[in-house]
């Protein structure tokens, strides 16, 4: 009886602080200026159920536009955080060093991991993680890598030969994860993993990166969930869900990696690998710890798995469907490699203007990593339009809004590269198109990997182009059309999945 009475007490207790809370958050709060629904200033509800709840989840970035496009630019998506879809705004979130960008704390469960330097709160912290790795991903150091690539994308379209002459059907996503994969293992461990011998180009570090994705949003509401799955002995992890062990495999396999590369002697004056970078004995012990190798591994491969293998997997998609514009590009790389067995410099790539618009347009409406990616700006006041927005407040702006902006990209459903070569590659405005190009993000917290992906971009797209054709097969444009987002961006169904026959192989 006296239970019943005291629950009866504290009932409307705790509903009069629901709604002294909820009056606070919609009218006294830093951010009740700035406009947007109010059941989101109130509650995070109203993202956890498009995250969480609608159509299989990863619904709330396309419900942020159609915010933007009732409240304008600058829009309040939860109690604490806005979200800014002006592109002339983008680089004063997303800034140089001299400038002081935080991660937002809330974010860091998405990844799956806590010590690695994408999920690295503090500006300083962060700063010295990333110079610790920028000369291992420096433009030289992708030239050195390039052989190596070049003998990869060799393997890859030998399989397609192979796929021809059985009239194979291939799944292109796996194929270019392999590709991917394999360059990036080497790069990061000095030993080739070998996914593209693979029959079927399965690869665990794809599959991890899966894995992780999918529970990126459930990971941020529920923060205890991931600690508690890791905690978990790996042997009960596989009893109770078997299905879900790549990423206990690929942490395996990582360490297999490390351990194996740590005994590798390093050149002098010259980390051989990302493991010397990392197990460095200059480097505080917490900075090398066994956690910390594993776990900046970890995004390291998944990162430069699947986001370039992505949008090698949806520019051929759009070339199999626009012929006149492959042919376009073929007889472009020709004037570099006049033969299927020519080579060509990097460089030489990259002078190509229509490749390059081919590649820019690959990666717009790809937008490989397409989440909000949330800064905070400790230390400033900044303004957008007529709104300021106070320090500490997470804003974000996220890449696949801005690549749909019709301003900046008039028709941006359409595969279109000559957008970037009409009107000397400017917009309306005069300003370069390439600016707004933010599928690595920008400023300080930029991808690292860059080069290493435009590198294999290029060198991918013009051989391919130059050597095979494709014909799609049992696919079409819901397979890739993106409408949710996991960081990375699915279909309907699941990641965009695109099967094809090696229509042709070309000879010289």
């Amino acid at each position: 009886m006296m239970d019943t009475t005291h629950a009866w007490i504290l009932l409307p207790g705790a509903a009069i602080l629901l709604i002294i809370r909820s009056i606070y958050r919609l009218y006294f709060h830093p951010l009740s200026h700035i406009p947007g629904p109010k059941l989101a200033a109130i509650t995070h509800l109203y993202e956890f159920y498009y995250d969480i709840c609608v159509s299989g989840g990863g619904r709330f970035l396309l419900q942020i536009e159609k915010l933007h496009r009732i409240y304008g630019p600058i829009v309040r998506i939860s109690p604490r955080e806005v979200h800014v879809n002006d592109p002339d705004f983008y680089d004063e979130i997303y800034t140089s060093s001299s400038r002081r960008r935080e991660k937002d704390p809330s974010w860091v469960p998405i990844y799956s991991t806590s010590t690695s330097m994408i999920t690295t709160v503090g500006h300083e912290h962060h700063r010295f993680r990333r110079n610790l790795l920028n000369n291992f991903f420096s433009k030289r150091s992708v030239i050195d890598l390039t052989p190596m690539i070049q003998g990869r994308i060799n393997k890859l379209i030998q399989r397609f030969e192979e796929f021809h002459h059985s009239k194979t059907v291939v799944q292109l996503d796996d194929a270019f994860a392999a590709l991917t994969a394999d360059i990036i293992t080497y790069y990061g461990y000095g030993k080739l993993w070998g996914f593209l011998e693979d029959k079927d180009f399965r690869s665990d570090i794809r599959a991890a990166a899966t894995e992780v994705s999918g529970m990126c949003h459930i990971n941020r509401f529920f923060p205890f969930l991931d600690p508690l799955v890791r905690s978990t002995p790996g042997w009960m992890v596989r009893l109770l869900a078997p299905g879900k062990t790549a990423v206990l495999d690929l942490q395996q396999s990582i360490l297999d990696a490390v351990m194996d590369s740590a005994t590798q002697e390093a050149k002098p004056g010259k980390a051989t690998t990302l493991v010397h970078k990392l197990i460095d004995p200059e480097l505080p012990p917490e900075e090398r710890t066994k956690k910390r190798i594993e776990e900046e591994s970890l995004i390291f491969l998944a990162a430069g798995t699947e986001t370039t293998g992505r949008t090698l997997t949806i520019a051929s998609y759009h070339l199999a469907r626009n012929m006149d514009v492959l042919e376009r590009l073929r007889e472009e790389v020709k004037t570099v490699l006049p033969t299927t067995t020519s080579t060509c410099t990097l460089l030489e790539l990259e002078r190509l203007p229509y490749l390059t618009a081919v590649l820019n347009e690959a990666l717009r409406i790809t937008t490989p990593a397409m989440n909000r990616f949330p800064r905070v700006a400790p230390d400033e006041t900044l303004v957008c339009g007529e709104y300021p927005i106070p320090p500490g407040t997470p804003m974000g702006s996220s890449p696949f809004l801005i690549h749909r902006n019709a301003t900046i990209f008039p028709n941006p459903e359409k595969f279109d590269p000559d957008r970037w070569i009409r009107t000397n590659g400017k917009t309306a405005t005069g300003e370069r198109l390439d600016r707004y190009l933010t599928a690595f993000t920008k400023g300080s917290r930029a991808c690292l990997g860059i080069n290493l992906a435009y590198a294999e971009l290029y060198m991918a797209l013009a051989h391919l182009a130059r050597r095979v054709e494709f014909g799609l097969h049992n696919t079409g444009p819901e397979d890739v059309q993106i409408c949710r987002e996991f960081v990375i961006g699915y279909t309907k169904r699941a990641e965009p999945r695109v099967y094809a026959r090696v229509t042709g192989v070309l000879q010289d």
